[in-house]
């Protein structure tokens, strides 16, 4: 076992030849940092690995550190062997007893620690032979924070996919009291993929024994001048989060823009929402536009059912129960129209050479209106010729007067 080399205290004796200059007291400074990383890394692997072995492991290890390439294949062996065990445990009984609980949350767990329970056994042993191999100054704290590293990032993202999992299951419950739900889930998942990242990134620092209130010094100026100059990206980042706070619109809405764009939510993200038209055209409006425009949500309201309005004009020799009669028969008699509420018809104006009625009929989702519309003016079309019922159309009559021949001057 590598004993940490003591440091003397006692200033040495200087010459008066010798100068001190700014460029020695730095390398100085910069050594004595050199060998305090060094021996704190040792320290710290000595408590945490070789100093919790029993004593009866401790022999071997100290007689295998005479051979680093026998130590290394051995301890790393044990490792990968400790964890196919733990994988092996996961996978066989783990899953196993996962697969009698009603949920899902604890079969995605396992499955995902089944990488973490390789990498941390590994990674330790990796650490143990540190901790026992003869080094060079310095090496060993690069080697201490390389291995620290690699296992804070196996972490973060076993962490990552586990706040998906869980986010994911608490949105896809049927609850409306739930804060997590389909339309607030990107802002949960990105606002937990931030919170892990700025943590794992502090662990980092710390790691490799970066001070970061600095770093967290320079962030400040440095989000003024980003925030100058992404403002318009920071706008929709904002807006998105108000959108999917407020839900105006959910995934699946059918909604009117101001400026005329008509079609379904495919995606709210946070600086965009994405509309899928009739035509299959995609509409990318980005969040702080559309944040500040007159929305129309069709699909909103107490329920998705959507209604439609279809003019209808009949000539003034038309009986206008009749006609009433007539284009309830045809509403009722259609697939898509629903029963309740009940179609209706109502004479809306007189006009110049015409009746006007509206026929008002509620559909399920108003995904399906131009093709209802569609069938139910050839199917009045086709009703009122077997009635007899007219629809009116312009005409214009011309009429020849006839004129007097002028009478000759006498």
């Amino acid at each position: 076992m590598q004993e940490p080399e003591p440091q003397s205290t006692a200033p040495a004796a200087a010459s008066p030849a010798e100068e001190t200059t700014p460029a020695a007291e730095g390398a100085n400074d910069l050594a004595s940092e050199v060998v305090a990383a060094e021996n704190e890394a040792s320290l710290m692997l000595d408590t945490l690995f070789y100093d919790s072995l029993p004593a009866q492991l401790q022999a071997p290890l100290d007689w295998l550190a005479s051979f680093p390439p026998l130590l290394l294949a051995v301890v790393v062996s044990i490792g990968w062997a400790v964890g196919k065990l733990f994988q092996t445990v996961l996978s066989q009984i783990g899953l196993r007893l996962a697969s009698r609980t009603h949920s899902s949350l604890d079969d995605h767990l396992l499955t995902i620690a089944r990488r973490p329970a390789m990498t941390l056994p590994v990674v330790s042993s990796l650490f143990l032979v540190t901790a026992i191999v003869r080094m060079p100054p310095g090496l060993r704290a690069v080697t201490v924070s390389v291995l620290a590293t690699i296992m804070l990032l196996s972490l973060l993202r076993a962490a990552q996919q586990a706040a998906d999992v869980l986010l994911k299951i608490l949105a896809s419950r049927k609850t409306e009291a739930g804060l997590v739900q389909a339309r607030t889930l990107p802002m949960f998942e990105m606002t937990s993929k931030i919170i892990l990242v700025a943590m794992a990134g502090y662990l980092l620092l710390a790691i490799w024994g970066i001070d970061p209130t600095a770093w967290l010094a320079s962030a400040g100026v440095i989000g003024i001048a980003v925030g100058f100059a992404a403002r318009d990206t920071l706008a929709n980042l904002f807006s998105g989060v108000f959108i999917v706070a407020d839900a105006p619109y959910r995934l699946g809405d059918y909604i009117v823009l101001d400026s005329g764009e008509r079609g379904e939510v495919t995606d709210v993200g946070l600086r965009s929402t994405r509309l899928l038209t009739r035509d299959d055209v995609e509409v990318t409006v980005p969040n702080a536009v559309i944040a500040n425009a007159k929305i129309i949500n069709e699909s909103g309201g107490p329920w998705e059912k959507y209604r439609i309005r279809i003019p209808v004009s009949v000539s003034y020799q038309s009986d206008g129960e009749h006609v009433t009669e007539v284009l309830n028969d045809v509403a009722r008699q259609h697939p898509d129209i629903l029963d309740y509420p009940a179609p209706r018809v109502r004479c809306r104006r007189f006009s110049d050479s015409a009746l006007d009625f509206e026929m008002l009929g509620w559909i399920s989702k108003p995904v399906h209106r131009g093709r209802v519309t569609h069938e139910l003016l050839l199917n009045i079309h086709k009703r009122f010729r077997a009635e007899g019922i007219v629809i009116p159309y312009p005409q214009r009559d011309v009429r020849m007067v006839p004129v007097a021949p002028e009478s000759a001057p006498d």
